[in-house]
């Protein structure tokens, strides 16, 4: 028997400030005001209308604050709220001795300076972390992707601190996110990762493809069997993103009709940010997965697959908030035993416990929960 699962674990010691708050109406701004500024800092040249731009940004992400002249000025803090600014050489920025004058943006390109704007984080709560593990164990599968982890230092920590060395191979390689928020995988004796690759370089018509990565990992399995899984974390509903699943469907499918095309065993999962519509029908962005002509098949919809009563994985799990999935190749239906969707790490933006699923005992609100996600697994006879 060989058991998968998938599980967005929200980061494991350290997440950015701006993911950590359960008000996403505060948190949102300052992303959208990092990714913004962190684009306009690459450019050539910075016209008039950049540095102004630029000083705004850093003002909303609190690298800069308004004193009480009411002027733009750095701000001296050894925790700011949202960012940092790093500045390794060049000149960037001049304040003036006079109060009532904005800080300057001196730097006129990219060329002047080396830096960027960096998100702060904060240590996890410890207890958020032992839930965390607590899942992971209590699902013992014999291969989980894992998504939202920081690095792999930090998930070959994880394994060896607080899951006592379940898993004998952990792997995790930088995507594309540079807040650290990428995918890995861990897998258990006898079952041996004999290959990578990443697919962080995929491009369509459009552009880079995948947000963070979509890495594929052989691997053996005690059985003799080899199956490729597949590692996703779709763009995130910050902004609507839409059109960017889309294209992250359309590549999966891609990898995944060749893969199928060579003879071989096929695993998707992962967090794919888009829940399915209010009859139970899929987005029209996942069709490629979900097509008549597709090579995969959702999990969700085979018999044994029990969902608990509810659709979704992700805060009140409805329909919409269903957003972790796992499909298999054809090749592996008729092997496929079981599955579920595990909720008791999570606890979702609610006051009260949820009364819809059983949770933990020792978990007594929203912000010691295992994640604000739920873990998926299934079983395949092989």
């Amino acid at each position: 028997m060989l058991k998968i699962a998938s599980y967005n674990v929200e980061n494991l010691f350290a997440r950015p400030k701006v993911f950590n708050t359960l008000d996403w109406s505060a948190g949102k701004p300052a992303l959208d005001a990092y990714n913004e500024v962190n684009t306009l800092i690459q450019k050539a040249n910075y016209t008039s209308a950049d540095k102004d731009r630029i000083r705004i940004l850093l003002k909303d992400l609190d690298i800069y604050s308004v004193n009480a002249q009411g002027a733009i000025r750095r701000k001296r803090s050894q925790s700011p709220r949202w960012a940092w600014l790093r500045k390794n050489r060049g000149k960037f920025d001049r304040q003036p001795n006079d109060n009532t004058k904005n800080v300057e943006i001196i730097a006129t390109g990219r060329d002047d300076w080396i830096g960027w704007v960096e998100l702060a984080k904060e240590p996890t709560n410890e207890k958020t972390t032992r839930l965390t593990a607590r899942v992971i164990q209590d699902v013992d599968a014999d291969i989980i992707g894992i998504v939202e982890a920081e690095d792999r230092p930090s998930l070959v920590r994880f394994n060896k601190e607080l899951l006592n060395e379940l898993y004998d191979h952990v792997m995790l390689v930088d995507g594309n996110d540079a807040r650290g928020i990428d995918v890995g995988i861990l897998t258990k004796t006898g079952h041996g990762i004999r290959s990578i690759r990443s697919n962080v370089d995929s491009k369509d018509n459009v552009g880079i493809v995948f947000s963070r990565d979509c890495p594929q990992y052989e691997v053996t399995t005690t059985g003799g069997y080899v199956v490729h899984v597949l590692v996703n974390h779709f763009k995130s509903q910050s902004g609507g993103g839409g059109s960017k699943r889309k294209r992250q469907a359309e590549e999966v499918r891609r990898i995944g009709d060749g893969l199928v095309a060579q003879g071989q065993h096929v695993v998707v999962l992962g967090d794919l940010n888009e829940g399915i519509k209010s009859d139970g029908s899929p987005s029209p962005n996942f069709d490629p997965l979900f097509n008549s002509t597709s090579p995969l098949i959702d999990c969700y919809s085979l018999p044994g697959f029990e969902d608990g009563g509810r659709p979704g994985t992700f805060n009140s799990c409805g329909n919409r908030n269903r957003l972790d999935y796992i499909f298999i190749s054809h090749s592996l239906q008729a092997s496929f035993s079981a599955g579920g969707i595990f909720r008791k790490g999570l606890w979702g933006t609610r006051q009260s416990r949820p009364t819809a699923w059983t949770t933990y005992p020792d978990m007594m609100k929203s912000e010691e929960q295992a994640s604000d996600h739920a873990a998926v697994f299934i079983e395949l006879k092989i």
